[in-house]
């Protein structure tokens, strides 16, 4: 990662704001639309996984496709080709845009209902992948200094009704603490469970440094992979990383705080409910956790170069 935060932009693509797979070819990613009556649009019926490219690689490519396979045979859902040909496709995305750093996202919904049925047999899977410019949750300008997080008093959906191991669009919760975040001038919130538990938040995980280790919760959110990073880099720098009940008031006394997603990767946060973490400033632990998530993208245990040329 440089100094910006950003690498090279375009490697010379027909559609450069973003290329999409869908109904069984490339399009513009203006172009890509599923129909009104799609159950993933009318039920939220879907699973999805989201995969970043940076400096023309994949980050942890393999583990990504797994998560979707696995959500995907959990919902008996049939994206209609294999692991090789979502891998293909998800390759093609990126070529098309021409893209050095992306936001790769796949997904599969249940898809239509036959004409007058309400019978979920009767359903035919839509699969439809895109790569548009890379997303941050925090911008690199943001990460310099750290993000504002509240703490909602809004309730996550419980694990029991919606597996949150399985990448899913209920996202209802979420957005609406998000406004109300906004609302006391955070640029992020994360939710609590039934039991007063902190979960996550809208497409990242949280770790707090509390009592001498990295604390992270271990039920409620999704296991994402920039949170494997984390538990893996710690420990390899020596740092105890427990997966436990992480607390409001854990995340308020914490020396450091951030939070983990493939839209941004490792980010600090500074101020919790309006009030500093520590110093306020991001910490030296999540900095040097940073540094080094950003230098496995130079890995090739950890990456896959994109395939730009298509023979």
């Amino acid at each position: 990662m440089d100094g910006t935060g950003v690498g090279e932009t375009v490697a010379g693509g027909p559609w450069p704001a973003g290329a999409a797979w869908i109904d069984g070819r490339y399009r513009p990613i203006e172009e890509a639309k599923i129909s009104v009556l799609d159950l993933g649009v009318t039920r939220s019926d879907c699973t999805y996984d989201v995969v970043h490219v940076w400096r023309g690689r994949f980050y942890r490519l393999d583990a990504h496709l797994d998560r979707f396979g696995a959500s995907m045979a959990r919902l008996r859902l049939d994206p209609g080709c294999d692991r090789a040909g979502i891998e293909a496709i998800v390759h093609g995305c990126v070529r098309h845009a021409g893209l050095r750093d992306a936001y790769v996202s796949m997904t599969c919904t249940r898809g239509r209902l036959a004409p007058g049925s309400r019978d979920l047999r009767t359903a035919r899977c839509t699969f439809y992948c895109y790569a548009v410019p890379f997303v941050w949750i925090s911008t690199p300008e943001q990460q310099a200094t750290g993000a504002s997080l509240w703490i909602s008093a809004m309730t996550r959906i419980p694990p029991d009704s919606v597996n949150p191991l399985i990448k899913n669009y209920h996202w209802l919760d979420l957005d609406v603490a998000l406004l109300d975040a906004y609302d006391h001038d955070a640029q992020l919130v994360v939710l609590r469970d039934a039991s007063g538990a902190i979960t996550e938040g809208p497409g990242y995980n949280v770790f707090g440094y509390v009592d001498g280790r990295w604390l992270t919760p271990v039920g409620g959110t999704l296991a994402g992979i920039t949170r494997r990073s984390v538990i893996e880099l710690a420990t390899e720098a020596g740092e105890a990383v427990q997966e436990g009940r992480l607390t409001a008031d854990d995340l308020r006394r914490a020396a450091e705080v951030l939070i983990t997603s493939t839209a941004g990767g490792i980010m600090p946060v500074t101020r919790i409910d309006g009030q500093p973490v520590g110093a306020g400033a991001p910490g030296p632990r999540t900095t040097l956790l940073r540094e080094r998530y950003w230098a496995r993208h130079e890995d090739p245990r950890f990456t896959t170069p994109v395939r730009y040329d298509p023979g």
